[in-house]
């Protein structure tokens, strides 16, 4: 029981430094201000799902559920 406590540390730390990383690579919200002036509903606005900032929204949310069910795990497993 030890070991696989150990293991799902090591994957909990490796998951919060790469949900950290993520976040940190994402845009702010205010960056563009090309949504002022309309230029949000050109191309890279209508397929946001297929750009670099949608791959990152994904990986982010992925990323999140990884550290709550791993956090609940650890957690449940002291008792």
């Amino acid at each position: 029981m030890l070991i696989l406590r150990t293991i799902l540390t090591v994957i909990f730390i490796v998951v919060s430094i790469a949900l950290l990383i993520v976040v940190l690579m994402q845009e702010g919200k205010s960056a563009g201000l090309g949504a002022i002036s309309g230029a949000a509903e050109t191309y890279w606005g209508k397929a946001k799902g297929r750009s670099m900032e949608g791959v990152l929204m994904k990986i982010t949310k992925a990323l999140a559920v990884a550290f709550m069910i791993l956090a609940a795990v650890l957690n449940i497993s002291k008792f």
